[in-house]
């Protein structure tokens, strides 16, 4: 492996940039955005409101690993989903 190789493999390449999907949940926007790490993907995303005229993000990285790509979009999906179901607002306080 050539020095660029490896120069490469640390800041990872057009094709494992993470594949962003926007989904709108219970008045929340879930931003999806898996980390290509070591041939898996991690769990990882923002959830994004508007609270009294102000956005607002909240971000979350998991140490979750997964084999592909779609799984880990399916497992974030769901993880950030019941975030939002259990905090709601309470996200963005404090």
């Amino acid at each position: 492996m050539g020095f660029l190789s490896s120069l490469m493999g640390l800041f990872g390449t057009k094709d494992d940039a993470p594949a962003i999907e926007l989904v709108d949940y219970k008045g929340f926007q879930i931003l999806v955005e898996p980390r290509h790490a070591g041939g898996q993907f991690g769990v990882g995303a923002r959830i994004l409101k508007t609270v009294d005229g102000e956005p607002k993000e909240h971000r979350f990285i998991r140490a979750d690993m997964l084999p592909s790509r779609e799984s880990c979009t399916e497992v974030t999906l769901n993880k950030a989903k019941m975030t939002i179901d259990q905090l709601g607002d309470r996200l963005f306080s404090g």
